[in-house]
């Protein structure tokens, strides 16, 4: 038992290497328009009267004054998935090249781009109770998006040398993973090449490993630096690292892509559902939810791609910083923490994963 334990967390440590200063008020509106996806048997819309109900109270809400949230009809989990080429289309933001866009396989299903397999997936966290904790929470300011080209969650970071200067950054980033969306699920099963033809048809890039790393540890008003986004001792309770996947009764088989896409289930969470995860820069999920696809320009010139961050089930996997420990069998998830996975040239990159996403960067406005 013992034995068979340690191979089961060997394998999904290797199956994962495959893998500030003051706000102003003003605040993005998080706006869910009223959804009729809770239907009957027959397919004909329905909801029930504690639905209806909530919706009704919260009309009444937002008719005395403004709300982030001002309808949303259902917290069931399994809402989140989008189960169409169309609707996951829908969450791609202003795409500056459609046609670019229009070549990418959207959709549920074995090598396509989507949020996972919905029928084996375990969620824990609705888009109400998301949007709730979300619903003091500034996450772009209006110097911030103009400062960033006018593009929606994004916000501009700078190192040290800006002197808490937001004019001096270089960079924007995304808030959250891609679709960088507040409390949708981030997509998966893209390679690095997709990825970064993503990033382009909406007008960015894919993060390079230093900003995404700067984005993480950095202090906007040019303080210490942090080990982790959320602080500098490991919380596998702060973002979304906590789902264990020892003692399951099913197994993720690696055996081939539609055993994969059958057992290795996507338990990722809304993004920005755990408000504590997230940097001083207000980027969330650096840490868990899905490890991250990058890029970096290695010795010869060339961009490589480059996976870092941790996903969902990191805790079978976790450790210290400073904790010994082997390194496929165990492995630090630090801001600087700088694995090597998947090392490839960003042309060539196809590698895909059921835990494995992605968020862009862009120049900051002239």
């Amino acid at each position: 038992m013992r034995g068979s334990r340690a191979f089961h967390v060997a394998s999904l440590a290797l199956a994962a290497a495959c893998t500030g200063a003051p706000a102003p008020p003003q605040r993005t509106p998080l706006v869910v328009q009223r959804d009729a996806s809770a239907r009957d048997a027959d397919g004909d819309s329905k909801r029930d009267d504690a639905s209806v109900a909530d919706a009704e109270a919260a009309d009444a809400d937002a008719a005395i004054k403004p709300t982030d949230a001002s309808v949303i009809v259902s917290d069931d989990p399994s809402l989140l998935h989008r189960e169409t080429r169309e609707a996951l289309l829908e969450l791609v933001e202003d795409p500056r090249d459609p046609e670019l866009m229009a070549r990418f396989p959207f959709g549920p299903g074995i090598r396509q781009i989507s949020q996972g397999n919905k029928l084996v997936a375990r969620h824990a966290i609705g888009r109400r109770t998301c949007l709730e904790g979300l619903r003091d929470v500034v996450l772009q300011t209006p110097e911030q998006r103009a400062r960033c080209g006018g593009r929606e969650n994004m916000v501009p970071v700078y190192g040290k040398e800006a002197h808490g200067d937001p004019s001096l950054a270089k960079f924007c980033v995304d808030v959250f993973e891609f679709p960088n969306k507040a409390c949708e699920l981030p997509l998966v099963w893209m390679s690095p090449t997709q990825a970064s033809d993503i990033c382009k048809a909406e007008g960015k890039r894919l993060c390079d490993q230093d900003e995404w790393a700067l984005a993480c540890r950095a202090d906007p008003a040019g303080g210490k630096d942090r080990l982790y986004a959320y602080g500098d001792e490991l919380d596998l309770t702060a973002c979304n690292t906590n789902k264990s996947r020892i003692g399951r009764k099913v197994q993720c088989a690696f055996t081939s892509m539609t055993d994969i896409w059958s057992t290795c289930t996507t338990d990722t969470e809304p993004a920005g559902a755990y408000p504590k995860c997230r940097s001083r820069f207000g980027v969330f999920d650096q840490h868990g939810n899905v490890a991250e696809i990058m890029t970096r320009a290695d010795y010869d010139g060339h961009t490589y791609s480059q996976l870092r961050g941790s996903a969902f089930h990191y805790t079978d996997v976790a450790k210290k910083h400073n904790e010994p420990g082997g390194y496929y069998l165990r492995y630090p998830d630090h801001c600087n923490f700088e694995p090597r996975w998947h090392i490839e040239r960003i042309e060539q990159a196809h590698h895909t994963n059921y835990h494995l996403g992605f968020r862009c960067c862009a120049p900051t406005a002239p």
